[in-house]
């Protein structure tokens, strides 16, 4: 069947909300990448499968996906009809970093009521004027979601020592902008250049310079929200002119920034508001 790719992305005046996202893909995979804020996917047609932690996981019908900050993953059609999704990025004061390893443990989650609230959620979020609402709906997912997550919490084992691949993720971080060079990250982590690759690529599941860009595109998106102009982002990103912000930006996202940036709008077109639930009941 033909290529069909359906975009729709905003950010609501709501507190803990980065980002609204809705899309219909038939073909686009993702390649593995980060976001630095928490993911809350549900798919309304079809379904995704992809890979958290080294692990593969899927989408099926009435599932709830949870995908934690800076952990690495892709995404592609589990159907030949491709699948349909609805998005929320999350910050942190929703979720904290607490529950980040009993998320990549089990991201996915089987909770009709906490599938409901989050279609109403999407609702409210579509409805200019409906922010009080939506601040609501939201206080009763994160309360669902850290029931959820929370009893793992309380029993998860410690951590060990950071050691030079979380170095190296901090030095990244500090450099989303200008960029880093190997050498000098490898300089600064007081690391081999090689040693460096390979711990990182090992405990994160991906290439350092994938996650640098994952990070760069991530800011892109949001300064596209914001109403820039895509030649503008490439700039203030730091991708080298905006045929570099252009391909990788696709390659993430599934389409081009201008695409997206006339995907966006401050609240959800009509079509995406009935996709989501409208029904009054109370969260």
């Amino acid at each position: 069947m033909p290529s069909s790719q359906q975009v729709t992305a905003w950010r609501p005046q709501v507190p803990g909300v980065v980002e609204v996202f809705h899309a219909h893909f038939t073909e686009h995979a993702y390649p593995m990448h980060v976001h630095d804020v928490w993911t809350l996917l549900i798919v309304d047609d079809g379904a995704v499968r992809y890979d958290l932690d080294r692990r593969e996981r899927g989408t099926p019908r009435g599932t709830v996906s949870l995908l934690p900050p800076q952990v690495p993953h892709n995404g592609s059609p589990a159907t030949a009809h491709g699948f349909r999704k609805r998005v929320v990025y999350l910050d942190a004061p929703v979720l904290d970093e607490s529950l980040i390893g009993p998320a990549v443990d089990d991201p996915d989650i089987t909770d009709p009521l906490l599938r409901r609230r989050i279609g109403r959620l999407h609702g409210a979020l579509g409805r200019r004027g409906d922010e009080l609402e939506a601040e609501s709906r939201l206080a009763f997912v994160g309360e669902r979601l850290r029931g959820h997550l929370r009893p793992r919490a309380r029993g998860s084992v410690p951590e060990p020592g950071r050691g030079v691949a979380h170095d190296l993720r901090e030095v990244l971080d500090a450099h989303v902008l200008d960029g880093v060079t190997l050498a000098e990250a490898a300089r600064e982590v007081r690391a081999h250049p090689t040693h460096l690759v390979r711990a990182f690529s090992a405990a994160f599941g991906i290439a350092p310079h994938q996650y640098l860009m994952a990070r760069k595109v991530e800011r892109a998106r949001r300064l596209l929200l914001d109403g820039r102009p895509p030649a503008a982002v490439a700039t203030e990103v730091g991708f080298y002119d905006q045929a570099h912000l252009n391909r990788h930006f696709k390659r993430i996202v599934g389409i081009p920034p201008g695409r997206y940036a006339s995907a966006t709008t401050k609240r959800a077109p009509s079509g995406s508001a009935r996709i989501a639930s409208a029904d009054p009941a109370p969260p």
